[in-house]
C-alpha cells in the first residue's frame, strides 16, 4: 500500500507543474517580439538534442552523420513528411557507408 501512496505523490507533484501554468498561460498577454521568440524554442532544443547525436554516429568515420544530417536537413526544407525526411538521411548514411 505504500507503494500506491508514493506513485500517486510522484504522479501529483509532477502533474502541478504542468497544470499551474496552463490555468493561467491564457490570461498572460507577451510582448510581439517575446512571442516569436518562445515560437522558435523548440526548433533550438531539437537540434541541440539531435546534433551531438549526428557527431556521434560512427565516430571513426564522422562524415556519415554529417552528410546524413545534411540530408535531412535539405529534405526538411522541401516540407516532406517526417518519415521521408528520416528515411531520406538513414538511406543517404547506407549509402556513404558502403561508398566509404
Amino acid at each position: 500500500m505504500n507503494e500506491l501512496y508514493l506513485i500517486l505523490g510522484m504522479a501529483f507533484v509532477t502533474f502541478i507543474p504542468r497544470l499551474l501554468p496552463s490555468l493561467f498561460m491564457d490570461r498572460i498577454r507577451f510582448p510581439s517580439w517575446f512571442q516569436r521568440w518562445l515560437k522558435i524554442i523548440p526548433y533550438a532544443v531539437l537540434g541541440a538534442l539531435i546534433f551531438p547525436g549526428i557527431l556521434s554516429v560512427a565516430p571513426d568515420q564522422p562524415l556519415l552523420g554529417l552528410l546524413g544530417g545534411l540530408a535531412a536537413f535539405l529534405l526538411a526544407v522541401w516540407n516532406l513528411h517526417i518519415t521521408l525526411v528520416m528515411l531520406g538521411a538513414v538511406l543517404t548514411v547506407l549509402l556513404v557507408q558502403y561508398i566509404l
